[in-house]
């Protein structure tokens, strides 16, 4: 009853949402989708056992320090939640969304006591903030005067505040939003005034000078709370935050994304697409659309992840930048928010959840450490010849993160990516149910009383099995995505066991399908997966291998390597039909292959020098 109750209210809070601009789609909220037994679940599981082992105290002894307020003993952490580091607790906010999300999905209220707590301290911190000196609504780790300094252009010390605090903010719209919980609106609600008060005082010139430090996504969090409470006030002071040296090349279709440290950037293009959504200026829409493009096809790797020490490098310059510091987690978190949110303005097309889809399974999948019971991520994904998982920043100690010692961005995203897997499967709208990722779950429309109940081992295996449970028979549409990647293949489509004709069924669309859905229907599809290239963009014989969409690596042991080896084509060959193990002759010695979101615990090669064909 508890549950039941959790997820009315949740719908509730939703329905309150302004039109918006353009989006077409709406996701189901996430006590909607259950995930079933796979990889996919363990993940989960890992991330929520240590958001239910983090000792609160501690991650609340900053926010309580820093207000002057009693620590009540706890221990401070290590790591970028060090009392000395300059944006300290930044990571709270990500610990607020992981916990709605655990109590979105599961219905557990461990999870959701934790995150009212945590709430409710964080307002008699923002309370005493008179006694602290800071103004009305302030809530943070560290002394306002750090945001005087980055206005003025002296601050020294790393820290990047409006980072931080966009953080924080995002957190408690999500408590807010998915809990219901009116303690979060009134923090958050009272925070985002002092970012009023405080913005608007700036001039113009003066707030882009401050715009050149790292402000993650101020103007997504701003433009999500005028879409959540239909104040356009919020919108307004989100505008203040377009920054007009990364957007005007964007606007214009110029990719000067080179020497840009992009994970600040990628925040600022969520923002755009939603300030799109709520102004209907289509200059936002180019702005995040171009940016997409750009990144996809010119600024990412075969796995979908982008960025070289933590920047974007020249276009098409692939082959040139395979290091132990590539692949960023945050960024590939943040285009997946990205890529969601255009492909709602343009839900006819595939390209968005194609790249979705490998960016998910080749990236996020195997970020987290499958073997630590808490789920730890690695921050960077190495892609040299050679490279190891854990390998990280040296100021983690280039390992995987750990429980109190590190709270990198990445692993407060990996919190968030791993809580929320089933939130881009389904989509629908009022008469149509999208499909558009493959992973073995459940899914309760409640709007038609209909259950759809995905099963399937892919990518391990090529068919995926809907079966459509209702109390009562209606009609309304399915549509499916066809990837893309499996164009020149015989896919397949089969309702109740008969198969749909060919013509029907094209690769980079959506099978789309309107009946009157009765218990019991079932649609089986057939997606063949073959082995496939991706060039390096600009040297093209050098290569990452495929099967379907599932990116291949080479397992070398403890063996290092200097350079990429050179892979026989022609000598791939599949082992076992029940498992994703291949073997091939790679400078003229054997090497086993495996999905590279498997591959952990040695080390790998990703990109090959290639030569001969394809079997």
């Amino acid at each position: 009853m508890l549950f039941l109750k959790f997820v009315l209210l949740h719908s509730f809070v939703a329905a309150q949402h302004p039109k918006l601009v353009d989006v077409f789609t709406h996701p189901f909220d996430l006590a909607s989708v259950s995930l079933s037994d796979s990889r996919w679940i363990g993940n989960q599981n890992r991330a929520i056992s240590y958001i239910k082992f983090i000792d609160i105290e501690r991650l609340l002894y900053n926010f309580r320090a820093n207000h002057r307020l009693s620590t009540k003993g706890a221990t401070p952490n290590g790591g970028w939640d060090a009392p000395d580091f300059p944006f300290r607790t930044h990571m709270q906010g990500h610990f607020l969304t992981a916990w709605a999300h655990c109590y979105a999905s599961l219905g557990d209220t461990t999870c959701r006591d934790r995150a009212t707590y945590f709430v409710a301290e964080l307002a008699k911190c923002q309370a005493n903030n008179a006694a602290a000196g800071f103004g009305a609504g302030y809530l943070s780790g560290f002394p306002e005067s750090e945001f005087a300094a980055v206005e003025a252009r002296t601050l020294k010390n790393g820290n990047v505040p409006y980072y931080a605090i966009h953080k924080t903010m995002a957190g408690l719209l999500d408590v807010w939003h998915i809990l219901g919980d009116t303690k979060a609106r009134d923090v958050l609600l009272a925070f985002a005034g002092w970012v009023d008060t405080r913005t608007s005082k700036l001039s113009y010139n003066q707030m882009q000078s401050m715009l050149g430090t790292e402000f993650g996504g101020m103007n997504d969090i701003l433009t999500e709370i005028h879409q959540q409470t239909g104040d356009k006030r919020w919108l307004t002071v989100a505008q203040r935050f377009d920054h007009a040296a990364v957007f005007d090349p964007l606007a214009a279709n110029r990719d000067q994304l080179n020497g840009l440290h992009a994970n600040t950037q990628v925040p600022k293009w969520i923002g755009a697409a939603r300030e799109y959504q709520s102004t209907g200026n289509t200059r936002y829409r180019d702005i995040a659309r171009n940016a997409w493009r750009m990144t996809v096809q010119a600024h990412s790797y075969a796995i979908g992840a982008n960025s070289q020490a933590e920047h974007f490098r020249p276009p098409n310059a692939t082959s040139q930048y395979l290091a132990k510091d590539t692949a960023e987690g945050c960024n590939t978190y943040n285009m997946l928010k990205l890529t969601r949110e255009l492909w709602r303005m343009d839900p006819n097309t595939t390209q968005y959840f194609d790249f979705y889809e490998r960016a998910l399974i080749n990236h996020m999948l195997g970020w987290q450490n499958p073997s630590d019971k808490h789920g730890h991520i690695t921050y960077f994904t190495s892609l040299n010849p050679g490279g190891r998982r854990g390998v990280g920043p040296a100021w983690g100690g280039g390992t995987w993160s750990t429980d109190y010692n590190s709270f990198w961005c990445c692993q407060g995203t990996g919190l968030e990516t791993n809580t929320k897997l089933m939130d881009s499967i389904y989509f629908h709208d009022d008469d149509t149910l999208f499909v558009n990722l493959f992973i073995p779950s459940v899914l309760r429309w409640k709007e038609r009383n209909v259950t759809v109940q995905q099963t399937t081992s892919f990518p391990v295996q090529d068919t995926i099995s809907l079966v459509v449970q209702t109390q009562q028979e209606s009609s309304w549409e399915l549509r499916v995505r066809i990837p893309a990647w499996t164009s020149g293949a015989a896919v397949e489509v089969k309702i109740n066991g008969e198969k749909v004709a060919a013509g029907n069924v094209t690769p980079g669309t959506y099978f789309s399908v309107t009946r009157n859905w009765k218990s019991g229907d079932e649609v089986e599809l057939q997606l063949p997966m073959k082995l496939g290239l991706v060039p390096a963009n600009d040297k093209p014989e050098i290569a990452a291998v495929t099967y379907g969409p599932v990116v291949l690596s080479g397992n070398y042991g403890n063996s290092g390597l200097s350079s990429a080896p050179t892979l026989s084509l022609g000598s791939l060959r599949r082992v076992n039909p029940s498992s994703l193990e291949f073997t091939g002759t790679a400078s003229g010695k054997d090497v086993k292959l495996g999905p590279f979101f498997d591959a952990h615990g040695f080390n790998y090669n990703v990109y090959w020098a290639v030569n001969g064909k394809l079997p």
